[in-house]
Parts: C-alpha cells; structure tokens; sequence
C-alpha cells in the first residue's frame, strides 16, 4: 500500500526571485555543459546550481558547495518552508509530435520509501551506478529532495484527481513555460478534506516509477543509513493517474560506436540482420522511426558507412522468444529488450556491464540528434525504436522483471525546482 502524505514545502519566494522561468530548470540528467551555464546565468538562485553543482573553488566540493547555496538562499528568504503541508497540484500542457496540444495532470506529495515489490511501489527499468553514487552525495550534503521522483498509479474512478482538480480553477501559485513551448502550473491544495481524500483514494495503489529510479534507489540507501523515524522515511514524488489522457510515451534511441575499425564486427551485424529481419530501403531519413503500434519487432536502421535508412522487421516472433526463454511471456515482446538480445548483446557483443557504462553504447531521445550524431561520426551506427504503450509498461513490472535501461522516455519532463523536500 502507498503511504502518500502532505509535505511542508522548501520552495521559492517569487516575490524575491522573480518567477519560476529564471528559477526552474530540466532534470540533471538531461543538461550538458552549455546548458548548464546558460541556466546558471539566468539568475543566482537557479535551482540548477545545487542539483548539478559545480564546486565554488578548484579542487572544491561540489556537493558541500550545493548544501551551503541552498542553505544561503533559505538564510536570504530566496527559499522558504511552509508552516503547514500540503498537497501541490502541477498541470503542464504540451505539444506532441503531430502537434497537438495535451494535458497531463497530477500532483506532488512526500510518499514513504519502501523496498520495491508487489502492491508497494516497482520500478521499470534498470539503473547504472554512476548517476545512483551521484544522487547520494547530493542528498548527503544538502538533505533535501531537490528534484521528485514520477510515479504512476492506477485510479480507474479518478478520485485522487477529482479531490484535487477543482484547485484548478482558481490562478496558480506559479507558472513557467519551457522553451518547447511546454506550459507547466503549480497550485497549492491545503484543504484538509482535498488532502485526505486524494492521499486515501492512493492508499490501495501500487506506483510504478515512471522516471527517477535512481533518485528512488538513492531514497532507499539515505532512509536506511540515517535509520529511525523521521522526514527521511518519505521522498517527494509527482504522481499521475495511469488513466490521464495526457499521459504519454516516446522512445529513446541507441547508438552504437566500434563499428568501423572492426570488421569481423560489422560483418557480425550484417549477418544477423539479413537471417533476423526482413529489411526494407527507405527513401527518406523522416521515416527510419517506425510507426508506434505493438506487433513483430520494428526499427529503422542507419549507419555511417552507408547512410543509408532501413526498416527492419523481425522475421520471427520465436527468435525473441528463444533468445529471451528465461524472461516471461511479455518482456519478450518488449523492443528494447529484443533489441539487446539479438544484436546488442550478439553480433555487438555489448555485455550488461558494458551498456551499464555506456560502454560501445548511447542514447538519443529525439529522431534528428540520432541521426545527426551518426553523419557527424560521433557514432556508427543507430537504431531507431517505437515507444513503449503504457499498458505493456504495466504487464513486465507486474512480473517483477525491471526493462533495459532508458525502455521509456515519459514526456515532458517534470521542471525541477518547482519544490524541494526536506529531510531533516
């Protein structure tokens, strides 16, 4: 059963900061240098100077330095906590690839770590090391949940969201809008009544993480090692009804490098993908990402060398099903995970530790960045996948079985900065 509960917020004055625009940014794990920098310019509370902190001096401590910004901006009012909890209701509205515009809507709230299993709370995907290690120091020093975890639940009635939405109605606490073009609002619900009925109607659920297993892995750890009873027990989380119309999926893709001065390698994957696929030659780079839909295994396909796009279409269900006999029934539908067994781990020869590293192995989350980074030769090759429907998403965590990393890629990204939670 979820333990889902109120919080008394650590957030920004905007009165002092100005507005969420200058303050707020992406995930850490989605920045790269320049973006960092240009976020840190845009003010000297930017919430990305502490959740993917530089250190102050050379040589420094990049996570003390995090824990003494944040501790500045609470001592110069920037950053403040509330005297009562409350639930925090975010709606962000987007536009998805066709273009139209969607709404996916949840709310904010502290939930008690637990172990991960049935009826508590599942993870989806597996983790890599580096950003885990990360997350802890972070947390170590500051104590604080700077960024939340997103979580799905199953609420067929729609009564955790139908005690909230009516806050709706009323002007934000706060609003921002993304470069993208995404409109994301922030309310605060401190009705006692709204409070009790949207935490009970979770009571029953299981969450299923959407995006943060790290973060959630790193709650884990912290809770245990400060041990007791207290704020620690909790972490902040966004969650959202698994039935939100405005609930949706994208693909990331893979890139593989060591292709061109290998040519027993190159030969391997030719091999396979004549005796495993069916492939076809495209006319247009705009189609190599395969139309979403379930079915045999899609993917475009583009190298290098080549350059020339390809639809690839397993031949055979059986050959997932014989390369992956000792996983259940659905994760043997699963695209990434079919992907990793016939080719990235075959012909590739990628093994676990090695794409836990990124070793051999990259990701893109947008069809042009794949393919550009392939005709630049920053890679040699790309597959391009399908999204993972939510409904699959379900069936392999009810198994027990967590996906290769980065199956899914939900959109758009929750802001971080919005709210932070103590713990302590």
């Amino acid at each position: 059963m979820a333990d889902v509960r109120p919080l008394r917020a650590l957030h920004y004055d905007l009165a002092v900061v100005g507005s969420l625009n200058v303050v707020c940014a992406p995930p850490y794990d989605v920045i790269d240098d320049d973006q960092r920098a240009a976020l840190a310019a845009r003010s000297p509370h930017n919430v990305v100077r502490i959740d993917l902190p530089a250190p102050e001096m050379p040589g420094g401590d990049p996570y003390e330095h995090a824990a003494e910004l944040l501790a500045r901006w609470q001592a110069e009012g920037a950053v403040v906590r509330d005297a009562e909890p409350a639930l925090w209701v975010l709606t962000q509205e987007y536009a998805d690839p066709d273009g139209a515009r969607r709404t996916r809507s949840g709310f904010f709230a502290r939930v008690r770590v637990t172990d991960y299993g049935p009826g508590a709370i599942r993870p989806h995907e597996r983790t890599h090391p580096g950003p885990r290690a990360d997350r802890l120091r972070l947390t170590r020093a500051t104590r604080a949940n700077l960024s939340p975890i997103f979580s799905l639940y199953d609420d067929p009635a729609g009564a955790a969201w139908s005690a909230l939405e009516p806050v709706t109605a009323t002007a934000p606490w706060g609003a921002l809008e993304a470069e993208d073009g995404t409109v994301s609002r922030l309310w605060r619900v401190d009705d006692p009544a709204a409070i009790e009925a949207a935490c009970a109607a979770l009571g029953p659920a299981e969450l299923l993480i959407a995006d943060g297993h790290h973060r959630y892995e790193t709650a884990r750890v912290y809770a245990d090692e400060v041990g007791g009873e207290g704020e620690h027990r909790y972490v902040l989380q966004y969650l959202v009804a698994l039935e939100d119309p405005g609930l949706t999926v994208f693909p990331t893709h893979r890139l593989v490098d060591g292709l061109r001065d290998d040519p027993d390698r190159r030969a391997a994957l030719a091999a396979t993908l004549r005796e495993q696929f069916e492939i076809e030659e495209l006319e247009d780079v705009a189609d190599l990402a395969p139309p979403d839909g379930t079915g045999p295994l899609q993917l475009g396909y583009i190298d290098a060398e080549a350059q020339q796009p390809l639809r690839l279409t397993l031949k055979d269900q059986a050959l997932a099903d014989g390369a992956l006999a000792a996983f259940p029934e659905p994760y043997r539908r699963l695209d990434t995970a079919v992907l990793e067994a016939l080719i990235l781990s075959g012909p590739l020869g990628l093994s676990e530790d090695d794409i836990s590293h990124l070793r051999g192995l990259g990701y893109s989350r947008s069809d042009e960045e794949a393919l550009e980074l392939v005709r630049s030769g920053a890679y040699d090759a790309a597959f391009f996948l399908r999204a993972t429907p939510v409904e699959q998403i379900r069936e392999i965590a009810a198994t027990g079985v967590n996906m290769p990393p980065k199956s899914t890629f939900f959109t758009p990204k929750v802001p971080t900065g919005l709210l932070f939670s103590p713990l302590a």
